[in-house]
Parts: C-alpha cells; sequence; structure tokens
C-alpha cells in the first residue's frame, strides 16, 4: 500500500504508513488487533500504582524504613506521571507512536525489575520515578493508536475496551498485589508484570500504527519538552502536594499553591504552550477534560470514605469493601460496551452527559447509609454508581478524540491523563477532609458523600456547556 500523509501545523508529518487509511487521510479499516494489544498495555500500566499499594507494609520491614515513608513509594510513581504528563503528550505528537508505544513498555519492564531487585530503598524510589516517566509516555501514546487504528464511527466501541480496562486495571486487579505480595514477598509484585510488559512490547512493535516525523524536528522539539518539563512538571508537582496537604497544614498548601500558579503563569506565556492551550479552549475539549477531573475524585469514596465507613461504623471487615468495588465494577463493566455503541450509533456527547447525571443522582442514595446498612444495600447503590461511570468514561472520551485533529491526539492524551491523576488525588483529599469535618462515624461519611456529589454535578454541568456553547470544531 502507499504511504499517506499529510502536515500538521508546527510542520510535522503524520503520515501512517501502518495502517490502512482512504485517500482523504481517515482510517478505512479499524485494525481491532492494535486496540486490543493497546487495550492490554492499559491493563498492566493502570494496574501499577494499586497493585503497589499492597506491598508497602513489607517494604516497610524488609527495607528498614518507617510506615509513613513508604508513602512515597506511590507518590514517587504518581508525581512524574501528572507531571510529565502534558510534555509527554506534546512530544507524542511529534514522535513515532510505534517506537513510543514499544519503548514505553519496555522501559517499564526494565525499572520494574530494578524495583524488584533494589537493596535500599532509594533505589526502590528511583525506579519507582522512571515507572512514572514511562507510565506517563504510554498514557498519552494510546489515544494516538487508537486515532490511527479505528475508523471513527467506531471510536466509541474502541474507548469503551479501554475505559473497561482501565478501571479493571486500576480497582478490580489490586487485590492481586496483595496475594502476590503475601505468597512470594513484595519483591514478585513488581516482578510479576514483566513478562507481560515485555510481550506488550513486542506486540506494539508488530502491529501499532507507525508515522513518519521530519527530519530536523528533533532539536526544536528537545527545547520545547525541556521547557515544559521544568514548568509544567513543577505546577504539576506543586498542585498535587498543595492537595496532599489540603486539610493538613493551611500554610504549607497556600505557600505550593502559590508556586502552582506561579510555574503554571509563566509556562503559559512560553510559546510552547499555545498549542494546548489552543485545544483547551475548545469547549469539547476544555469542558469534558474538566468533567473527567472532577468525576476522577470518585476514587476518593472507594479508597477513603467506604473503607473508613465500613470498619468504624459498620464493624465489618475488607470483604465488604471487596463486595462494593466488584459491584461497581461490574455495573461499569456491564455498561460500558453499550455505551461505546450508543456514542457511535448517536453521538458521545449526550451519552456521556447522561452517564454524568446518573453517577451524580446514584451518589444521593449513598446518604441514607448507616449502622444498619446490609451487604445488598451497599451492593445495588455501588453497581449503580458504576453504570453511572461506564456511560459517561468512553463516550467523554470519544467526545475529545471527535474535537480534535488527528495529530494533537497525544496532546489530549497527555491532558486527559492530567486530568484524571489531578481527579484521583482530589477525591481522597476531599473525603478525608470531609471525616473530619464530620468527626467521623456517619456524619463524617456523609459530608464527604456531599461533597463528591457536588463535584460529580460540577462535571454534568461542564458537559452541559459543552453542548451548548460548541459550534462547528
Amino acid at each position: 500500500m502507499s504511504r499517506v500523509s499529510e502536515t500538521n501545523p508546527a510542520g510535522d508529518s503524520v503520515a501512517d504508513p501502518g495502517s490502512e487509511l482512504d485517500g482523504g487521510g481517515a482510517v478505512a479499516r479499524t485494525r481491532w488487533v492494535a486496540v486490543s494489544v493497546s487495550a492490554f498495555a492499559t491493563l498492566l500500566v493502570a494496574s501499577e500504582l494499586s497493585m503497589a499499594a499492597f506491598a508497602l507494609p513489607l517494604i516497610a520491614t524488609d527495607l528498614g524504613v518507617g510506615e509513613g515513608a513508604t508513602a512515597w513509594v506511590l507518590l514517587a510513581y504518581q508525581l512524574p506521571l501528572a507531571a510529565l504528563a502534558l510534555p509527554a503528550g506534546r512530544w507524542i505528537d511529534r514522535t513515532d507512536p510505534r517506537t513510543a508505544f514499544a519503548a514505553s513498555m519496555a522501559l517499564i519492564a526494565v525499572v520494574s525489575v530494578l524495583a524488584a531487585i533494589a537493596p535500599q530503598f532509594w533505589v526502590l524510589l528511583v525506579a519507582r520515578v522512571l515507572q512514572g516517566l514511562a507510565s506517563a509516555a504510554y498514557l498519552a501514546v494510546y489515544l494516538p493508536v487508537v486515532t490511527l487504528s479505528v475508523r471513527p464511527d467506531q471510536r466509541g466501541r474502541a474507548m469503551s475496551y479501554h475505559a473497561t480496562i482501565m478501571m479493571v486495571g486500576s480497582i478490580a486487579v489490586a487485590p492481586l498485589g496483595g496475594w502476590l505480595a503475601d505468597a512470594f514477598g513484595w519483591r514478585a509484585v513488581f516482578l510479576a508484570k514483566v513478562p507481560l510488559l515485555l510481550i506488550a512490547a513486542v506486540l506494539g512493535l508488530l502491529v501499532v500504527p507507525s508515522l513518519s516525523r521530519r527530519a530536523g524536528e528533533g532539536e526544536r522539539t528537545g527545547r520545547a519538552l525541556a521547557a515544559d518539563v521544568l514548568l509544567v512538571g513543577s505546577a504539576v508537582t506543586a498542585a498535587l502536594l498543595a492537595v496532599e496537604q489540603a486539610g493538613k497544614d493551611l500554610t504549607w498548601t497556600l505557600v505550593l499553591a502559590v508556586v502552582a500558579l506561579g510555574f503554571g503563569v509563566v509556562w503559559s506565556r512560553l510559546g510552547t504552550s499555545g498549542p494546548v492551550l489552543a485545544l483547551v479552549r475548545r469547549p469539547r475539549v476544555g469542558w469534558p477534560a474538566l468533567a473527567l477531573l472532577l468525576t476522577a475524585s470518585l476514587v476518593g469514596l472507594i479508597t477513603f470514605s467506604l473503607p473508613f465507613f465500613i470498619s468504624a461504623v459498620l464493624h465489618r471487615g475488607p470483604g465488604l469493601l471487596s463486595t462494593a468495588v466488584v459491584s461497581f465494577v461490574a455495573g461499569s463493566a456491564v455498561i460500558s460496551p453499550l455505551a461505546g455503541f450508543l456514542a457511535d450509533r448517536f453521538r458521545p456527547l449526550p451519552v456521556a452527559t447522561l452517564g454524568a447525571a446518573l453517577m451524580t443522582g446514584s451518589l444521593f442514595p449513598m446518604l441514607t447509609l448507616g449502622p444498619e446498612t446490609t451487604t445488598a444495600d451497599l451492593a445495588w447503590r455501588m453497581a449503580l454508581l458504576g453504570i453511572g461511570m461506564g456511560l459517561f468514561n468512553s463516550p467523554n472520551m470519544t467526545t475529545l478524540l471527535e474535537a480534535i485533529p488527528p495529530q494533537y491526539a497525544g496532546t489530549v492524551g497527555g491532558v486527559t491523563n492530567l486530568a484524571r491523576t489531578l481527579g484521583g488525588t482530589l477525591g481522597p483529599a476531599v473525603a478525608a477532609l470531609g471525616w473530619t469535618l464530620g468527626s467521623g462515624g456517619t456524619s463524617g461519611f456523609r459530608i464527604g458523600v456531599a461533597t463528591l456529589i457536588a463535584l460529580t454535578a460540577a462535571a454534568f454541568v461542564a458537559l452541559l456547556a459543552a453542548r451548548s456553547t460548541a459550534g462547528p470544531e
């Protein structure tokens, strides 16, 4: 097949010799094998943070550090994942997605081995930072892979597979880390996925579409990337730390917030910020990205509010929390393929808006939970919330893909990765603050849930704004 190419406004080639394109540059036939490989890689990356959490107590004992210090095993991964999200997206738009896909998988595998054999705590932290860096690159490249592999009228279904896999990877696969740690020690948590990561890297080289890149672009890209890494990375890191300090130390929260704002303002005045800011100013990019950030805060319900409510109010063990999580994931997984079909059939934005509305509405029954709550009471509420999340996730991502030129899919991948990470940090923070303000117990749980209702309602309003203000893209 002959090579089909075009050039984006920055002068970057967007030729795709690896995928089947029609004469106008659009994908003529969906390559579901590439989508499947990308979904498999998404599962491996999405489970990285949650599986590692189960190894923390054993790490503390084996490496001789305090339990509080082990929180840096998670932060050392999460901070570069968020801080490099936008720079990684910009880089992906200027490089070959096949190479980036395979290299990110291979790098995660290599540094996972480093983490597993770490003789000292600082070596483990270095490995986790490198894992976060490589994961940021992958989470930026999977959207270009979908764009280059899937026909526009089938992207809703493709994104529904990724949304389901990401949900399963980040929540449902988490207990696997505990089982591995109990059976083989904490080092097995990092080693177990290495063969799978290497398989994903090889498959990526075989099936992921490839793009050529104009010679001489590397030096200019390198300088722009360095500025983005320094300024955006510093701003995002300070913002995440400010959220972490919220409710603990007001002075540090304000100082970090000011630092984050300062770095953000400086970056916004650089030419490298232009393409990113231009994209997020599009109603069907900025509003859905904000909705993604707000709905990602629901992780606070699962990681903070429910565990404390089950333990302190219901006096039940982790088994009930597992039932609640399984109910949530099952509801989302069952509805997600339907959401993808509806997005392709009736347009994605209305479906995403319906999902946000259902998520908001399904949180209200949570306010009625109390000491007499049964397993069934909690299970149906979580299943309903999962259905709302399933209706929202993939149509919202499809809305973003529809609103952008294909050559900026990496940038949007970085934006969504950043939004998801910020929301995942915000949710537990506001849930913990609600618990503290209510002095724990049922009151603290309900204040936390009420705060999450406000955030998901704001996501619903953001999508309504996208529908009412967006003209032709």
